[in-house]
């Protein structure tokens, strides 16, 4: 009972909580795409095996699963996946372990994002899209 209200806008805040939290995905896999030769080159840097394989991974899993998530399309099992590439990415690209000083409070901060968004999406993964989706669960 006193949960009603959230209970009333439940298909209203998942939809609101997909696209936020896709925006970022979106806009960072739109830039990756854009700016192709860069992201391939940052994937070398990272020590990728092969980098312009990499980089076309970043991009299908940020820019294509973020639009089919907000979409609302395979909602359940493309989190799933992208809460997986999250929590690489977390572990690839932020080890804050190995740094130090600033470099170090960054890479932290960004990895600690990273585990969150993970959550989210695994909490996605446990509620589904809601009504407002192409899943419509």
């Amino acid at each position: 009972m006193r949960y009603t209200l959230f209970e009333q806008h439940k298909d209203s805040l998942l939809l609101i909580s997909r696209v936020l939290m896709m925006v970022l995905f979106m806009l960072f896999g739109w830039n990756k795409l854009v700016g192709f030769s860069g992201t391939v080159a940052y994937m070398d840097s990272l020590g990728a095996p092969v980098p312009a394989f990499a980089a076309v991974v970043a991009v299908v899993m940020e820019l294509v699963v973020g639009i089919a998530i907000v979409l609302g399309f395979y909602t359940r099992p493309l989190a799933f996946i992208l809460a997986l590439y999250t929590l690489g990415t977390a572990f690839i690209g932020h080890h804050f372990w190995s740094m130090a000083g600033a470099e170090q409070h960054n890479n932290m901060i960004h990895f600690y994002k990273n585990v969150s968004i993970f959550g989210g999406l695994l909490l996605l993964c446990v509620t589904g899209p809601g009504k407002y989706s192409i899943d419509r669960q």
